[in-house]
């Protein structure tokens, strides 16, 4: 699709690009559970390796930045005929075999009240960052009354993408805690650690909260159609492994194991998670999203019988077009020792990336025969 077929700037522009979705999303005949993006992740055969790419829209395609004009993150998260819009927008123009959920992080957390925004170049900022128990339980328990658009969102989407699943999305508790324990990004996690460290009983009660909150979320996604959820952690890879056994992986656990009745496929994807891969298997996960620094070759053997996410360094999409295939056909290669492999990115696709040149990877990657 053209970008002459995408939405204007400015509000008033829904109804019309909504009549226009229809024909743009993959057919909605067939079952959504023989998709091959399902089938990956349960571990069964597929035809060929599916993918999707996570900040599928992000900030790389231009009917994006012109939705998102004058449109604050955390507003734009808010509205379900602009999530519905800019979660389509990937699937339109790559043609990939599962859409991700177009929301944030810390989206709960606003949604239950706690005080924060999103500050263009610096991410999310914390008016009151947590430091006591009593900071804790100021925090509200999220319930579907706290999300409507959420559900109002992928009611829109299932009924928009038919026969491709829809992935649930949230943000796992380490990354969601350092944001409330330092009051915005940070790169050494010095507070968050402290907490860790030094005040277990505070540190047990807010991953505990934010659990609560992340499974209660993403049951609200599930229940209003998503196939699939991922678990996204930032900042998982600041840890040691015995440091994320002990204090961060029971908490992941609690989120993976209380959305277990819904018989959906688990991701759980970290950055910089090499040493931390089993781990993050052992927690809970179905499949284990591996980042770009570990080879696939390396990171199956150390998930066991599960399926496998990822992992094209996102910067070899600037590459010539024959090296960044050469490149995706080794990890399709090395894929295939998996119970099941996704493919994917090894992180968010990047701001200048061409989307030409993802289409073409998208391509590649459908077509790929060993």
């Amino acid at each position: 699709m053209t970008d002459d077929h995408v939405a204007t700037v400015g509000r008033g522009s829904w109804v019309d690009v909504r009549t226009r979705r229809v024909a743009c999303h993959h057919s909605a005949m067939g079952d959504v559970r023989d998709s091959a993006f399902l089938r990956a992740a349960r571990g069964e055969p597929v035809g060929r390796t599916p993918v999707w790419y996570m900040r599928q829209a992000g900030r790389s395609l231009p009917e994006y930045l012109r939705v998102r004009e004058g449109v604050g993150m955390l507003e734009s998260c808010m509205d379900p005929d602009l999530v519905t819009e800019i979660t389509l927008q990937p699937v339109r123009r790559y043609g990939v075999d599962a859409a991700i959920f177009y929301s944030d992080i810390v989206l709960p957390l606003k949604a239950v009240g706690v005080d924060l925004d999103i500050k263009p170049g610096v991410g999310p900022v914390v008016a009151h960052p947590v430091r006591t128990l009593e900071d804790v339980a100021a925090i509200p328990d999220l319930t579907p009354e706290h999300v409507p658009f959420t559900s109002a969102a992928i009611r829109s989407l299932v009924a928009e993408l038919g026969a491709t699943p829809l992935i649930g999305f949230a943000g796992a508790p380490f990354t969601v805690a350092s944001y409330l324990v330092e009051g915005g990004p940070s790169k050494d996690h010095a507070l968050t650690k402290a907490m860790m460290y030094g005040a277990p009983d505070v540190w047990d009660a807010l991953l505990r909260k934010i659990a609560d909150i992340d499974a209660a979320y993403l049951r609200v996604q599930v229940e209003a159609g998503a196939s699939a959820v991922q678990l996204f952690d930032s900042w998982a890879g600041a840890l040691t492994p015995d440091d994320y056994r002990r204090s961060v992986m029971p908490y992941s656990a609690r989120v993976l194991e209380g959305i277990g009745d819904l018989g959906v496929p688990r991701i759980h994807f970290g950055v910089g998670t090499g040493s931390l891969l089993g781990l993050m298997g052992e927690a809970g996960a179905d499949v284990v999203g591996v980042d770009w620094r570990t080879p696939l070759s390396s990171a199956v053997p150390l998930v066991g019988d599960r399926a496998v996410q990822g992992n094209l360094d996102p910067t070899l999409v600037f590459a010539p077009t024959e090296v960044m295939t050469a490149r995706a056909a080794e990890i399709l290669d090395a894929g295939r020792a998996a119970s099941g492999h996704i493919f994917n990115l090894g992180h968010g696709v990047l701001p200048s990336t061409d989307p030409d040149q993802l289409k073409r990877l998208t391509e590649f990657v459908q077509s790929y025969r060993a």
